[in-house]
Formats: structure tokens, sequence, C-alpha cells
């Protein structure tokens, strides 16, 4: 059964920092496609940063660039979301998804989804 199980998210303050973690089984990550979404309270849910499967090419919403990394880890078959200098704004849950679409483009959508992690960024 393909699977994705989320792990990290939590309360932190602004500018503090969180990692998210989302582990694969039943399949092997690194022939996918990888990507954060969010969705806050009253708006919809929009891409947060995504990784091609060919080359693992990594994209950023511009509101997160320089402040989110994603990156992949083969071995353990990993992928990981790490956010820094977080903001009241980046409240909201977050959720790692990934797809067996082959290329250099993130896909438009994907076929296996995580549950979700709540993040509240709150003084």
């Amino acid at each position: 059964q393909f699977k994705l199980v989320q792990s990290g998210g939590g309360l932190v303050q602004p500018g503090g920092s969180l990692t998210l973690s989302c582990a694969a089984s039943g399949f092997t990550l690194g022939n996918y496609a990888i990507g954060w979404f969010r969705q806050a309270p009253g708006k919809e849910r929009e891409g947060v940063s995504c990784m091609t499967s060919a080359d693992s090419i990594t994209f950023y919403a511009t509101s997160v660039r320089g402040r989110f990394t994603l990156s992949r880890d083969n071995a353990k078959n990993t992928v990981y979301l790490q956010m820094n200098s977080l903001k009241p704004e980046d409240t909201a849950v977050y959720y790692c998804a990934a797809d067996d679409a082959w290329g250099y483009v993130c896909p438009g959508s994907y076929d296996y989804w995580g549950q979700g992690a709540q993040v509240t960024v709150a003084s």
C-alpha cells in the first residue's frame, strides 16, 4: 500500500524554525516528484515548494523563497521541508504529496498525499 506519513508540525514563535518530514512506504520517493502544499483557515490550498523527479530540481513559492528548503533523503525514503524565519502568515496545515510523473517541471496533480501537519506561528 502506497502511503505518505507526515510528522514535525507544531507551535513556533515568529522568527523560529520547524522541519516537516514526510516518509513514504510502499514506493521509492526518489523516483517521484514531490510537492509541499499548505492550506490556511478560510483560504484555498496553495503550493509551497516542489521537487521534480528528473534531476530533483526544486521550486519555491515567492512567499517562502529564501526561508524554506525542500530536501530528500533517499536512504530514509523521506522528504523534508525546513522552514526558517517563520511568520504568522505561514500558519496553515501543511501537506506533502508525491507523483510518478517524470520530468523537469512539477506535475499539475499528485497521486499520493500525506495526512497533513498543523503549523502555527504565534507569540
